[in-house]
């Protein structure tokens, strides 16, 4: 007979779009029942009197299996998680409800609160919104858009001489914070609250251009960037926001909340839409809680395009004071700091970034064109120039630009914008990945990206620089994994940093998990030629030419490449492979780039001609190559050479260890 101590006869717990009866014992998702079979629901209620907390295996074996039992403990435990995880469609590798500590046991991560027959939650609840103040009635949420008290209707306020990024930092932290105001019983005011070591996780899906006007997409879409960034920054420690990228892939998406909520596993959903016509601009947005779809909270902003300086200070002040919001006396300051822009430089910025995010060579140059007119109108304008900074990074990176015409330019750029703003996380950021790549300054890499992290920890990206540009090269591997997990968990549906993620296992020898990730990956988008290149690369790793070759024409024709071009390299590939077997399938391939070499010297580095010569066995050139690949600081691979499938044949080498010390890299 199954008895829980902790599971009374009227409990029912919810978490996302899962409701857990502990009485019946049931599971439902959406009210519709979800099998379960009862030893499994026996691990999923012991895990639930401690959510957030870790369970033991010592204490699962005690609680739920008998000393008598005749099925072995390690099977049954592991049987029950992976039906669990089957049940609320959850990962191991990236999980979003049950975590494994490896060697010690299991961990309840999602949101869940305690909530009666009726479906009205309790006063107790775990990792939610949790009372902290007494004496409001529930009538003060509902006249919020009345413009009584302090809820009175703040309207938006783009000056000639003011920043418009902190009204999204005063607009959203209204929203989320007032959302939290919601009375869960009579006569008590919650706050976002969450057990310790979790966060309530928000998304906030792209602002819906209402303007009538397509050329108008970059101001709406710039509104919702600027919103995640500086929802980001103000307490990263009680609250997850989702990353951008993730966020825009909902743009004219036909989603329910639900469905937006399971996909990315946030506890609310922030929408809106924005107007602009001529001198005036409104806002419309509001809170939906996912667990039920609840509309929160609402608010119109309604203003001409003057004075915004004066509107986005008092508005910021007023929403701590209402809410009491528990700010650090930084943020204080923060929210008081009055900073300027022109109107033209910010709109210039905004295009810039929107050009950026497409992240292809164009997009890449469109962008840093912008960026340099937005400084050229405001000089002391710090975001357009952490803006011009990232875009030569990461033009670096797809090739538009070599290491010597891009990254000093990205470091002069971000050095910038840190004199003139130093709070800017994607500054220290973007710092911190050209002193990586190019001044192979890893101490000084390191100080960037923890800087980055600490103001911001909402950051993807500074999570996945810190992984890729720092970490990996310094050795610490399991770091590495973990900060780029932190990444896909701040943007699960970003290509680059699932992408990444499925390569940094493959560099720490964990094929398996590569593998999963890759194929995940492609199941997000199959026609990302990045994934197909990476997934080449673990599969020639793991000795599967055939599928290897497959992948790497899938790339090309997805770079661009005409299939029929494509179709004749693959079959040249797998005949060099079958009369000569790997060594003469490389030296093929090292023919081919030394060909587009002397034909466009310009359109391949120096480490891409180093990693060539190293797979086909020419030991001298290869190390020739990198020897010019340092010189020119061509240093996005070179970095990695430890990990680097490419450079297998150079590790017993006596120079390939002295390489490792001229870069700066443990041996």
């Amino acid at each position: 007979m199954w008895v829980m101590a902790a599971a009374s006869s009227n409990r029912k717990i919810r978490t996302g779009l899962y409701d857990i009866d502990l009485n019946c014992p049931e599971l439902r998702k959406e009210g519709v029942r979800v099998p379960l079979q009862e030893q499994p629901f026996r691990v999923l209620s012991l895990l639930l009197e401690h959510p957030g907390e870790v369970v033991t295996r010592e204490d699962l074996q005690t609680r739920l299996w008998a000393s008598d039992t005749y099925v072995a403990f390690d099977e049954g435990i592991n049987t029950a998680i992976r039906k669990l995880r089957l049940a609320f469609g959850d990962s191991a590798d990236n999980p979003r409800f049950i975590e494994t500590l490896p060697r010690r046991g299991y961990r309840f991560i999602a949101p869940v609160h305690e909530v009666t027959f009726q479906g009205v939650p309790s006063a107790t609840t775990a990792n939610a919104i949790a009372p902290i103040a007494s004496g409001v009635d529930t009538a003060e949420v509902a006249v919020s858009q009345a413009g009584e008290s302090g809820s009175r209707p703040i309207a938006l306020d783009l000056s000639s001489h003011v920043r418009f990024r902190k009204l999204a930092a005063g607009l959203v932290l209204a929203v989320i914070v007032v959302g939290g105001t919601i009375y869960w019983t009579h006569g008590r005011r919650p706050t976002l609250s969450a057990s310790p070591g979790k966060r309530v996780m928000l998304a906030i899906l792209p602002f819906q251009n209402l303007s009538n006007d397509p050329s108008q997409e970059y101001f709406s879409d710039g509104l919702t960037e600027e919103t995640i960034t500086d929802l980001g920054e103000l307490s990263p420690e009680r609250l997850g926001v989702i990353a951008r990228t993730s966020a825009m892939a909902y743009k004219h998406a036909n989603k329910t909340v639900s469905e937006i909520g399971s996909e990315l596993g946030v506890d609310y959903i922030l929408e809106g839409s924005v107007r602009r016509e001529g001198g005036r601009a409104r806002v419309s947005a509001q809170l939906i809680r996912v667990g039920d779809q609840t509309h929160l909270w609402a608010r119109n902003y309604d203003r001409e395009l003057n004075n915004v300086l004066e509107f986005e200070n008092d508005l910021g002040r007023a929403i701590a004071e209402e809410v009491q919001a528990n700010l650090t006396p930084e943020r204080q300051t923060g929210l008081a700091r009055q900073r300027v822009v022109d109107p033209e430089a910010y709109d210039l910025y905004l295009k810039g970034r929107y050009y950026w995010n497409e992240r292809t060579p164009a997009g890449i140059k469109q962008s840093i064109g912008y960026f340099q007119k937005a400084t050229a109108k405001d000089p002391n304008f710090a975001l357009a120039y952490a803006g011009l900074a990232d875009a030569y990074n990461i033009g670096n990176i797809l090739g538009v630009y070599s290491a010597k015409d891009s990254l000093p330019h990205a470091a002069e750029a971000a050095m910038k914008a840190i004199e003139l703003d130093p709070s800017l996380a994607e500054a220290h950021a973007a710092l911190g990945m050209e002193k990586s790549h190019y001044e192979f300054d890893f101490s000084g890499a390191e100080r960037e990206f923890k800087k980055a992290i600490e103001l911001n920890s909402n950051s993807a990206y500074a999570h996945l620089f810190y992984s890729n540009c720092y970490l990996l090269p310094m050795g610490r591997e399991a770091e590495a994994v973990g900060e780029n997990q932190k990444a896909v968990a701040l943007d699960p549906l970003s290509l680059p940093i699932n992408n990444f993620l499925g390569a940094t296992y493959s560099f720490v020898g964990d094929y398996e998990k590569s593998y999963r990730q890759f194929q995940h990956t492609l199941e997000m988008d199959p026609r990302f030629p990045l994934a197909h290149a990476y997934f080449a690369g673990l599969l020639f790793a793991m000795g599967k030419v055939g599928e290897a070759i497959e992948e790497n024409e899938k790339t090309e024709v997805l770079s661009g490449e005409s299939p029929e071009k494509a179709a004749a390299e693959a079959a040249a590939m797998r005949q060099a492979f079958k009369s000569g077997g790997e060594r003469r399938m490389w030296q093929h391939q090292l023919d081919m780039v030394l060909q587009k070499y002397r034909s466009v010297p310009q359109s391949v580095f120096a480490s891409e001609l180093a990693g060539a010569y190293a797979r086909a066995g020419h030991v001298d050139q290869a190390f020739k190559w990198l020897t010019k690949a340092y010189d020119e600081r061509d240093g996005e691979d070179i970095t990695l050479i430890k990990y680097d499938f490419s450079f297998k044949n150079l590790r017993k080498d006596p120079r390939y260890a002295a390489f490792q010390r001229r870069m700066g890299l443990p041996e």
